[in-house]
């Protein structure tokens, strides 16, 4: 376990006394409020926040942040309030411990939905201090280290969000060491067997590769001292998995990924011509491999990343891959943001000096305002993963793109107004079609007209979370304008039918209580709920009926009941929406047990579909919500299947005689004959999924049947 003497002692190299004295409190603190907790592992508690805390002072971290990786878990695991962080070490750790917390307390329809509301806490908060997010990649380092105590299942689940969010998002703050740790250790439970096969024979073939890797580095750095070029020449093995990436990027075996080991030539001199000087020794010495030359000086990654990357037929035949860079590069390069801490009046970097965090919070800060989790996720995981396509403006400006990116999306990089009103674009001087995808080296010039306006077609070929969001606000905004309208034709004529006047009751008390009821802050989001169907038209005027007489006897329903009567559920269930009308559609006649999405159609309701629907996927995902099935109610569906058989006489009835014996009702039933097979067609009322099953089974059982299949489409 590592000692708070261990912390103290790096720390203490760039750290006051008054610092120092603080974090040995935070360490006391956390000792005492976790005590008696322990991990997975049987460790004491403790030994997390300890090692958390020691990642942060290798990284050379400043005092808040260490603080705040000793107290990340109190307030989430103990009884610590953020208030008491707050009186014992100052606003700005807890306000950092705070943005830490992950909503554990808060319950979540499903695990994918905490996921996202996690990710989008930590995002907020990260978008005030980088250095929340810092602390959680220190969090997850240690955890993934760990990660052999878990359950097989959650190995994976975590695994699997490490690879997909945070490794990526080390990359886009440059800490390369931490990528890819994260990228091995996920690895490792993700595709175990390939870890292993890999890490086995990069073992194997080690003792031949020292050999070779002296050989290469002694050449190179005798020729840099032959033109006094001072520095040093290193090469190390690639991490497992960005070998296994390009196994099986390019389709071949270990044995032809020739560029294993990675030589890196790092120079003394801080001028970026000297780069170009030792580049230009590389290729004298060994023919270049066309293609392969990447510069990286001129056009940083976004992270900043900066190196010149050249391949060569090296000693005996063998490809080398060579990276190029000056020491302050390679600073930058190995631990990026971390390199060039500053700390200043609370906040851990200063936005003018630090553009790459303003790219990674504006890339993350986008994702807010999408509500579907899935969505959120995938979104994300796109923002995060960009290849990099470098175009130029009509003035010669340079233009950093994701890979696949089209001209929409560099309409909307320029101004909101100019992506809106996009009618066409040039490339190179020549009209290209919009979904054209960028190129490196593309000259770009965007083509518009007033009036004109963004087009949800777009959204099937933009890759920029701006260009996205920008284009999603508008369409939203449309739909809005234009439910509202509906709502408010449909209002109106529901009010007219039953001789009241819609002016007059808007303004009254009892509606007040409607908007109250349902949740709704005003009039215009009432209107725009029964424009998409949410909300009937029939519903909202009930509430303006004088009820009829109730005849003596008889108890009165209430209040409640009677308005909650309008529309049957045929056992749905949707999160925070009450009386909505629902049909199944009947391109795929959902069942219980089959995953199921539903379809906003305005003014008709809500239409369930099953997730795999084909005709779903094409709709407009806006107006896509989740719903269930409200198991609590039983419901008869039904289920179009057909029997194929061999042709014999009985065998409709045979096949009925079994499906009967479910006690389940055949609403139709028929039989074809062609060439002696015999295709039986029936219409049936199941309950669920696990019912047809059983029949399904129980007709395979028959001899003369040949095949049973589930006819999406009655």
């Amino acid at each position: 376990m590592l000692r708070i003497n261990d912390i103290l002692d790096k720390a203490q190299t760039y750290l006051t006394a008054e610092e120092l004295e603080m974090i040995q409190k935070a360490y006391i603190y956390s000792a005492t409020v976790h005590q008696g907790q322990v991990r997975l592992s049987g460790e004491p508690y403790l030994t997390h926040p300890m090692e958390v805390a020691g990642i942060l002072v290798d990284m050379k971290l400043d005092s808040a942040t260490i603080i705040s990786g000793l107290l990340h878990d109190t307030i989430e695991d103990t009884l610590t309030t953020k208030e008491q962080i707050e009186r014992e070490f100052g606003k700005d750790v807890s306000f950092l411990v705070s943005g830490l917390t992950k909503l554990s307390r808060i319950s979540f329809g499903s695990q994918e939905e905490r996921q996202a509301e996690n990710f989008r806490k930590m995002i907020l908060a990260m978008s005030s201090d980088i250095r929340i997010l810092m602390v959680r990649l220190a969090d997850r380092i240690h955890n993934m280290r760990t990660l052999q105590y878990q359950k097989p299942d959650r190995r994976v689940y975590i695994a699997r969000e490490t690879m997909d969010v945070y490794a990526p998002l080390a990359n886009r703050l440059g800490i390369n060491w931490m990528k890819m740790e994260l990228e091995d250790l996920a690895f490792q439970y993700l595709s175990p067997e390939a870890f292993d096969e890999i890490k086995t024979r990069v073992a194997k073939s080690n003792e031949s590769r020292y050999l070779y890797t002296e050989e290469v580095k002694n050449i190179i750095f005798q020729e840099l001292v032959k033109v006094s070029i001072q520095g040093e020449v290193e090469g190390r093995a690639k991490h497992l998995y960005g070998i296994y990436r390009k196994m099986h990027e390019q389709h071949i075996d270990f044995d032809e990924v020739y560029d294993v080991i990675a030589f890196r030539i790092i120079l003394d001199s801080d001028k970026e011509k000297t780069c170009y000087e030792a580049l230009s020794i590389v290729h004298a010495l060994w023919k270049p491999i066309p293609g392969r030359f990447k510069d990286y000086i001129a056009m940083p990654k976004p992270n900043n990343y900066q190196s010149l990357h050249t391949a060569v037929i090296g000693p005996h035949g063998e490809r080398v891959e060579i990276q190029i860079r000056t020491r302050g590069m390679h600073e930058w390069a190995e631990k990026g943001i971390a390199a060039h801490w500053r700390y200043k009046e609370g906040r851990a970097f200063q936005d003018d000096e630090d553009t790459q965090i303003k790219k990674l919070r504006e890339a993350l800060e986008i994702q807010q305002d999408i509500k579907n989790p899935k969505e959120f996720m995938s979104n994300l995981k796109m923002a995060l993963f960009p290849e990099d396509v470098y175009v130029f403006t009509p003035h010669g400006d340079v233009k950093t793109f994701p890979k696949g990116a089209t001209p929409i999306d560099f309409a909307y990089s320029i101004h909101t107004d100019v992506g809106n009103q996009c009618i066409g674009a040039k490339v190179n001087r020549n009209i290209v079609p919009l979904r054209y995808q960028l190129q490196n080296g593309d000259q770009i010039e965007i083509i518009t007209q007033a009036g004109h306006h963004p087009s949800k077609d777009w959204l099937k070929f933009v890759v920029t979370s701006r260009a996205i969001s920008k284009i999603r606000n508008w369409i939203n905004l449309e739909e809005k304008n234009s439910s509202q309208a509906l709502g408010r034709d449909l209002l109106d004529k529901e009010f007219k039918r039953n001789n009241l006047k819609y002016s007059s009751c808007v303004k009254s008390d009892e509606m007040k209580k409607i908007l109250a009821e349902h949740s709704l802050a005003t009039l215009d989001d009432l209107i725009s709920q029964v424009g998409y169907g949410r909300i009937s038209p029939r519903q909202v005027v009930n509430s303006f009926l004088v009820p009829a007489e109730v005849p003596k006897g008889s108890e009165k329903l209430p209040e409640k009941t009677r308005k909650k009567s309008v529309a049957p559920s045929l056992g749905i269930s949707l999160t925070g929406i009450d009386d909505v009308m629902v049909k199944f559609a009947k391109c795929c006649n959902p069942i219980p047990g089959d995953e199921i999405s539903g379809y906003i159609s305005r003014g008709r309701g809500i239409t369930v579909h099953t997730q795999n629907c084909p005709h779903l996927k094409k709709l407009d995902i806006e107006r896509i919500v989740d719903v269930n099935w409200d198991l609590r109610q039983k419901h008869a569906y039904p289920v179009h299947i057909k029997v194929v058989c061999n042709d014999r006489k009985g065998v409709l009835t045979e096949v009925s005689s079994v499906i009967s014996s479910f006690d389940v009702n055949i609403s139709y039933a028929q039989v074809e004959t062609t060439d002696m097979i015999a295709t039986c067609s029936f219409i049936i009322d199941v309950y669920d999924l696990h019912q047809l099953n059983s029949i399904f089974s129980a007709i395979r059982q028959l001899k003369v049947v040949r095949s049973i299949e589930r006819i999406r489409k009655a």
